[in-house]
């Protein structure tokens, strides 16, 4: 009964319905549903389903190479998640595992709760119900906007495969541009078409290798921005590969931070950014200020105060780090125990804020990150400290 019923479940969080009027109207069903997790895939405490569940995967090159190491994602339905790191680092080998495009050779993948691969099993990828988007797009360019859009829906009757395309353009904002050619459409225009032709099968899951990463700045925002009201809408759970920060800030709703291929980090954006749990994950995210000291009494002594370490030894070699916008200059710094003053030099003018390097007498160099209007007139001796509830100490 509750495998049967998911369908009605999925409506009702789609629609953004509480579990209580949810109950209401299905008897029960909605907290059945949620109690029983682990049927058919839902995720306990949020109610979606889990369309992805990648368990211990280990996958490696013929010459013994290793590109993941023991590792494991899920995603649930309508959940956006990137995959943030450097070339190299397993991201491009994740999507195509995932996607079929290679047998995997230790783990387990499931899509929508079915096993898709594991050892001496290989679902081929038409088979899997996702849908992949690459950078290039790779659009048909001999056929119509329409019929790209069409050419992935081949296993249905003709006139649903021509609703489907036609509420995937409507759902992307192209349904005017239906007899367009690709040539004739922009950058992002084509990129709007690829969205379109991945999300008109219903796929449970989209795979998207950076698919925004030949847009200009203004297009790149607007065209993520449409990206995530359409995954949203259509419920669709998203796995994106960037190794830009910014964009897996902006879109996700969890980041994975892959090194050596396996995830160091994985959470909310938020967390990443302000509780990085290695200084890897922190310089990721931004330039940051690092200092070296001793741990005494659970504080590092640093060139600009005391910073806590509460959870390294006494005696430990501690790194301190602070984000350039925590460091606090002028009026606000001079209450701050241990500000001391320095010389600023303007490094970057970004519109709202300023980046300068300030120069200490011992010869340390601070960056930091202020409001434009923070900017004292006189540059040559300025207090700063840092604001250290905001730093974090790692063991060295």
């Amino acid at each position: 009964m509750i495998c049967n019923n998911l369908s009605f479940m999925n409506f009702l969080t789609r629609k953004n319905i509480d579990l209580k009027v949810a109950d209401a109207v299905s008897g029960g069903i909605a907290s059945k549903l949620v109690e029983r997790s682990d049927v058919c895939g839902l995720d306990a405490g949020v109610g979606k389903p889990r369309v992805l569940e990648a368990m211990t995967i280990t996958h490696g090159f013929r010459d013994g190479t290793k590109v993941l190491q023991d590792f494991s994602i899920q995603i649930d339905a309508g959940e956006i998640i990137s995959l943030l790191g450097p070339s190299g680092c397993g991201k491009t080998t994740t999507l195509r595992l995932i996607a079929g495009l290679e047998p995997l050779q230790k783990g387990t993948i499931k899509i929508g709760g079915s096993t898709a691969s594991s050892e001496g099993i290989h679902t081929p990828p038409e088979n899997r119900n996702v849908a992949m988007m690459f950078q290039d797009y790779a659009l048909f360019p001999h056929l119509s906007v329409f019929d790209n859009v069409m050419f992935g829906l081949g296993r249905i009757s003709r006139e649903e495969r021509r609703d489907r395309a036609i509420k995937a353009l409507d759902d992307v904002g192209l349904s005017e541009y239906w007899d367009r050619k690709p040539a004739t459409l922009s950058g992002g225009q084509q990129q709007r078409v690829a969205l379109a032709r991945a999300i008109a099968p219903n796929p449970q899951l989209l795979l998207l290798d950076e698919p925004f990463s030949d847009l200009d700045t203004e297009l790149r925002r607007k065209v993520r921005t449409d990206t995530i009201r359409v995954l949203k809408s259509a419920g669709v759970g998203a796995l994106m590969v960037t190794h830009d920060p910014e964009e897996a800030l902006y879109m996700s709703d969890r980041i994975a931070v892959m090194k050596d291929g396996q995830i160091e980090q994985i959470g909310p954006p938020m967390d990443l950014y302000n509780n990085p749990r290695s200084l890897y994950v922190a310089r990721l995210f931004s330039e940051i200020n690092e200092f070296l000291g001793i741990v005494k009494n659970g504080m590092v002594e640093t060139a600009l105060g005391l910073a806590p370490a509460s959870e390294l030894k006494d005696g430990e070699l501690a790194t301190v780090m602070i984000r350039p916008e925590h460091v606090l200059i002028g009026d606000e710094a001079k209450a701050v125990p241990g500000a001391v003053d320095a010389s600023l030099d303007l490094l970057k003018y970004l519109g709202r804020d300023a980046v300068m390097q300030a120069k200490l007498d011992n010869g340390d160099e601070v960056i930091i990150r202020t409001d434009i209007r923070n900017l004292p007139l006189d540059t040559s001796s300025v207090p700063i400290a840092l604001d250290f509830k905001n730093s974090i100490s790692f063991k060295k």
